[in-house]
């Protein structure tokens, strides 16, 4: 016993050591983590898009129900051009076409305004340097992160004491209509031009800027030849952006809309009031395509690197 306890190795004064049994545990854990945040990704984008992928599917479907797939038709596209909704129901397709018009006439109006106030937003907060920047930098996120009802509410409370106190004052009759719903998109349109525009400009030396008012350029002569073709991607990418919100929108549109001011969304929103049919699918994945196309071109455009020095 004695020289069998004699020959065994006697750890070294001050070494290290090991479990194994608890490094092979944490090793089976950490290789599960991997596999769990391999997955993590894949669920979430499965039940972000199953059901929209589901809407664009069954708009092919050769049935009115969405119980069983019967195969492939795009008799429910050529209904939406025909008048044709429901078995029997008919509607106009002249309207759903001028309720499109309606939201591509806000769209295009009230994204040149907030691309045009956003840009010069962006341009203050990252290169201005005045009292209350950072409250206003910490205004332009409010349009982000509230809720889409409150800024309806909002908005539509607005516009009801302003126009009460100018057809009292005037004695007109103003009311809601294409002017309220434009400024509706304009107000949380502008927070998302400035932001992408702002993260252009952060791309972007300032050095370049210098340079040219130590050559003998103004400011105006600066934006225009060195700071506005630089940020070109970013304005264009948050324009596509805003158009897009304000095509898409619904709730805001709601409130602040008036008589003979329908829009796409609020014109299917009326559809949706008696049933849901397949025609009903194939409008909204016709929104859903043009929404992804300038979606898409968006995402293009931001992904450019920015010129640096």
């Amino acid at each position: 016993m004695e020289q069998t306890a004699a020959l065994t190795p006697r750890p070294a004064p001050g070494a290290i050591e090991f479990n194994q049994g608890k490094i092979a545990r944490d090793m089976l854990i950490r290789r599960i983590g991997k596999i769990g945040l391999a997955f993590n990704p894949i669920f979430a984008y499965f039940f972000l898009w199953a059901p929209i992928l589901l809407l664009v599917l069954f708009s092919f479907n050769d049935s009115r129900t969405v119980a069983t797939w019967r195969g492939f038709t795009l008799q429910w596209y050529a209904n939406v051009f025909n008048n044709v909704v429901g078995t029997e129901a008919r509607f106009s397709t002249n309207l759903m076409l001028q309720s499109f018009g309606n939201s591509i006439v806000v769209g295009i109006v009230a994204t040149i305004l907030a691309t045009t106030i956003g840009t010069m937003v962006a341009l203050s907060l990252a290169r201005g340097n005045f009292p209350g920047k950072r409250l206003l930098d910490g205004l332009l996120f409010l349009p982000v992160v509230i809720p889409e009802i409150t800024q309806g509410i909002s908005l539509l409370i607005f516009f009801n004491v302003v126009l009460d106190f100018v057809n009292q004052t005037f004695g007109t009759t103003a009311q809601l209509g294409f002017g309220s719903i434009i400024i509706g998109h304009v107000a949380f349109n502008v927070s998302y031009v400035a932001i992408v525009v702002r993260a252009r400009l952060s791309d972007m030396n300032p050095k370049l800027e210098e340079a040219a008012r130590d050559l003998g350029a103004n400011e105006w002569r600066t934006f225009w030849r060195v700071t506005f073709p630089l940020i070109v991607p970013g304005v264009i990418a948050g324009s596509l952006l805003a158009f897009t919100l304000s095509l898409d929108d619904f709730v805001i549109t709601f409130f602040v809309s008036g008589v003979g001011t329908t829009t796409l969304p609020v014109f299917v929103y009326g559809l949706l009031k008696l049933s849901v049919t397949p025609e009903i699918n194939a409008i909204s994945t016709l929104i859903l395509l043009l929404s992804t196309l300038l979606i898409g071109t968006a995402m293009l455009l931001l992904g450019r690197d920015a010129v640096k020095l």
